[in-house]
């Protein structure tokens, strides 16, 4: 197995998987033996990992694109839907937001500013209503904690005890959508 090794000032070992490339960070004075071993703990995890970028890869390459018509349509349908659940849920999280923006990413389902500008991907209406929840409340809640801490998952948790499930439904299926876009 082929790894790209980058060392800098880091105090761990970290493996990451991209685009079918091994990419191990580690700190400036690791031994290779050490790094070879770490890597070798974690072969199995690696080889998951890239038998999952190859199936997206090739799931993004096979997927049927969205046409124009049916962007436009769904991007309508985003404009009228999402504000109405940012609505609905600001008030229980209790925090009040800036602007909310509309996009097709192919990265990202959402996004909070430091201003509280709200940023969401348009093919969150094609999946579950509570799909959409779930990113609506993990973006407002980001207005009372500006982090992915314990503290910021409890106050998501105490909106949306379904969170976890609904996060877990996007990780598993939003490929597929998002392998849709031109």
């Amino acid at each position: 197995m082929t790894c790209e090794i980058i060392r800098s000032s880091r105090r761990t070992v970290g493996i990451q998987v991209k685009d079918g490339r091994v990419i191990v960070r580690a700190p400036r004075f690791a031994l290779k033996s050490e790094i070879e071993e770490i890597v070798r703990a974690h072969r199995g995890w690696i080889e998951k990992q890239l038998l999952r970028d190859a199936a997206a890869k090739e799931a993004e390459e096979t997927a049927v694109k969205f046409t124009e018509s049916e962007l436009k349509e769904i991007g309508r349908e985003a404009r009228k839907r999402i504000p109405e659940r940012v609505s609905f849920y600001a008030e229980r999280v209790g925090v009040r937001y800036g602007r909310i923006s509309f996009r097709f990413q192919k990265t990202r389902w959402g996004s909070c500013s430091s201003k509280g500008n709200l940023n969401f991907n348009c093919l969150l209406v094609l999946a579950p209503p509570e799909v959409l929840d779930s990113v609506v409340v993990h973006e407002l809640c980001h207005r009372k904690e500006m982090n992915h801490s314990a503290r910021f998952y409890a106050e998501v948790l105490k909106v949306f005890p379904e969170y976890k499930k609904w996060n877990g439904w996007l990780k598993k299926h939003g490929k597929e959508l998002l392998s849709r876009l031109p």
